[in-house]
């Protein structure tokens, strides 16, 4: 019995999903947003820009400043496509 694993999770298009081929930033946080909401997000990955008055544009600009902030943030954006596209609960 094979399944994909979350690495190996691609869209609509047929690309990798890990490698966010044609998502940029903005698409990235605004999925998270509907997805889990601004609390859950603070809750999830510890962020003031998700706490504390948060809003679009000051994540953006706090997550383009902050390599290691993005990284978390485009990491449970991967987990959560691949989970969403496999079919599975998102973690």
């Amino acid at each position: 019995m094979s399944f994909l694993r979350t690495a190996d999770a691609r869209d609509e298009s047929g690309h990798l999903i890990r490698e966010l081929h044609g998502v940029n930033l903005t698409a990235i946080l605004e999925y998270l947003v509907a997805a889990y909401g601004w609390p859950e997000l603070d809750a999830r990955l510890h962020m003031n820009c998700f706490a504390d008055n948060p809003s679009v544009k000051s994540s953006l600009t706090f997550l383009r400043r902050t390599p290691w902030a993005r990284t978390k943030v485009e990491e449970l954006y991967i987990k959560a496509r691949s989970a969403e596209v496999q079919g599975r609960p998102r973690p």
